[in-house]
């Protein structure tokens, strides 16, 4: 679990931390995975409930498994389209619908864990259209504080901690972006963290707990609570075995950032180091988006990766929202 650190100064949105650059020829390093669930250290990919239907998919995952690159594997058992992808028993899931029975855990888990793999299962909380919906909400969210969407996301991870998985990794565990970031968000961050409490508190020696984080969480300006989407990091990370933030060079508004994926990760994680003592194991970019002039992705990842092993993350694991991941095997390699 994390405990709080003094924070010393404030950065700006997006500002770099003071350090120094590192050589531009430097050559990455491999980073392998440890193996162990104990030392952490896993290195993972994410995978929707349909790509694991996928043979092309799961070969490709499965050599890289074979080859020391992968390790660790991140699951959507819950969805952005609402979907709860396995064959749910909670009452909720099959009243409204969401329930589709993708997923057969009973079979593709233990295939999995004998391969070696480390098993995240990934449950997107408030963006739920289909929730959304059943509540006659305009849009696809649903409040944080609303007591139904709290208790079908909180009886849905009870659900999951007993299928097999060995981490359970919250995302949409916000309210949306957008809007202006002024300090009228108390209540949302309230809200935020009264979740994750009781998320820690009923599934406490159950199974690992994590979440997804908006990479710009890191930066010490979050320590105002002026964001809307009312994520907090030391709030939330001293509840959380491992933080994962988001912190994809394509999403920064910067330029300097864009071009520079190791700076990215360098000074995210950096800044984050400085407020909390947590493991962080961050996602990083493996798909093409914003890839400066001249730079293949495989450099892309590896400057990413390179600057994550520097900053001392306990593994890290890598998005691609198509689930295509040959550019990040052979960086890898």
């Amino acid at each position: 679990m994390a405990r709080a650190k003094t924070v010393c100064g404030v950065l700006a949105l997006l500002s770099a931390v003071a350090f120094a650059f590192a050589p531009a020829n430097q050559s990455a390093q491999q980073f392998a995975p440890t193996g162990s669930s104990d030392g952490h250290g896993r290195v993972g990919v994410y995978l929707t409930s349909y790509a694991v239907t996928k043979a092309s998919v799961m070969s490709d995952l499965y050599a890289a498994r074979e080859a020391g690159l992968v390790d660790a594997v991140v699951i959507n058992v819950k969805n952005m389209h609402g979907e709860v992808t396995y064959a749910s028993q909670v009452p909720l899931a099959n009243t409204i619908g969401a329930a589709v029975d993708r997923l057969d855990v009973a079979r593709l888990l233990p295939e999995l864990r004998a391969r070696g793999f480390y098993l995240i299962a990934r449950q997107v909380l408030f963006y739920d259209p289909i929730l959304a919906s059943y509540l006659r909400r305009d849009g696809s969210w649903v409040p944080v504080d609303d007591p139904t969407a709290i208790e079908y996301n909180l009886a849905i991870a009870e659900e999951v901690a007993g299928l097999g998985f060995d981490e359970l990794q919250f995302d949409y565990i916000r309210y949306p972006d957008g809007g202006a970031y002024d300090p009228i968000y108390d209540d949302r961050y309230a809200a935020v963290e009264r979740f994750v409490v009781a998320a820690a508190q009923r599934l406490a020696g159950r199974i690992t707990l994590s979440a997804d984080l908006f990479g710009r969480v890191l930066w010490p300006w979050n320590e105002k609570r002026i964001d809307p989407i009312g994520q907090s990091l030391e709030t939330m990370s001293v509840h959380l075995d491992f933080v994962s933030p988001m912190l994809y060079p394509s999403h920064y508004v910067e330029q300097a950032y864009r071009d520079d994926p190791y700076r990215v990760i360098r000074d995210a994680l950096a800044a984050g180091a400085a407020r909390v003592d947590t493991d962080f194991r961050p996602y990083l970019q493996a798909f093409d988006r914003y890839i400066p002039a001249g730079m293949s992705l495989e450099t892309y990842i590896s400057e990413q990766v390179r600057a994550a092993e520097e900053l001392g993350a306990n593994g890290m694991l890598f998005w691609h929202p198509a689930c295509e991941y040959a550019a990040l095997y052979r960086a890898l390699n």
